[in-house]
């Protein structure tokens, strides 16, 4: 089940494609400034039945090394199957885009981030043939950002950091140094980090610190509190269509209905749910 946390891992370079150029600085790679950045789709489904979904897939243009693909995933555990996806996400978009492609992991446990900075080799020892060796961002490389001025000058960077933080004891401080950040800046800007930040808490502790800080600016707050007022409401609209065209609910995916804050999301939905004959229908599209 997709979390508010994995979603926030990801999203966020959605929302801003430049925001690996920056953070690769921090990984010890040095990839070119983007001169543009394009959103793909993530859907790596072929003709067969079996549905294989990146979490966000961008395309760099640069002016010194020409175009390469991101792939981005969200990592919230060890898993001794996503290795092999992994491998296949890299190999099927380098086959069908004739680009290079990197692999970035974005992990909030540093055990994860070990993990998933194993190079994974396909072939016997003898002859490795294919070896994945992600890119990853994760508590031990990201920066911890307790300077408002210095959270100020990359606001999505200071979020991200945020969000890779997000157990650590430090977070209360990397938190408020965002929070002061984001009031000096327009509401249009600091809305969506907020929420992406908020996101990216989950169910920890700092989830309410985060409330708590964004409180001290009632007109960040109000609008933030509505759109997630508006997101519980839609959710509750969802259950209730569902309900009454008798379409079971299981408890996965009525967790996944009302942990999504994305209107545009929800309202897809919703209008999926007006004409689906299961609850599958009304998911088919989304990520996994």
């Amino acid at each position: 089940m997709v979390s508010p946390p994995h979603e926030a891992m990801h999203r966020i370079f959605q929302h801003d494609p430049g925001l690996f150029s920056r953070v690769s600085q921090y990984l010890g790679v040095d990839f070119p400034t983007p001169v543009s950045a394009t959103a793909l789709p993530t859907d790596l489904t072929e003709a067969n039945p079996v549905e294989r979904r990146l979490d966000t897939l961008l395309r760099f243009e640069t002016a010194e090394d020409g175009p390469f693909l991101l792939a981005i995933e969200a990592q919230g555990r060890p898993d001794r199957d996503k290795p092999a996806s992994w491998a296949y996400y890299c190999g099927y978009l380098w086959t069908k885009y004739h680009l290079p492609t990197a692999l970035l992991v974005v992990c909030q446990d540093p055990r994860t981030a070990r993990w998933a900075q194993q190079a994974v080799s396909c072939g016997p020892p003898q002859l490795p043939t294919l070896t994945l060796q992600p890119l990853v961002a994760g508590p031990d490389n990201m920066p911890v950002i307790t300077d408002p001025e210095e959270a100020g000058a990359d606001l999505v960077l200071a979020s991200l950091a945020a969000i890779t933080h997000a157990a650590d004891e430090s977070v209360g401080a990397i938190l408020k140094a965002l929070s002061s950040a984001l009031g000096k800046v327009p509401e249009d800007v600091a809305l969506p980090l907020i929420n992406f930040t908020a996101q990216g808490m989950g169910n920890r502790p700092a989830q309410q610190i985060w409330r708590n800080l964004v409180a001290a600016d009632t007109s960040l707050y109000t609008s933030y509190l509505a759109d997630e007022i508006r997101a519980e409401g839609q959710a509750k609209s969802l259950l209730h269509l569902l309900e009454q065209r008798g379409i079971d609910v299981s408890d996965d995916a009525r967790q996944r209905i009302t942990d999504c804050h994305d209107m545009e999301v929800q309202l897809t939905w919703l209008s999926r749910a007006i004409t689906a004959s299961s609850v599958e229908e009304v998911f088919d599209g989304d990520a996994e």
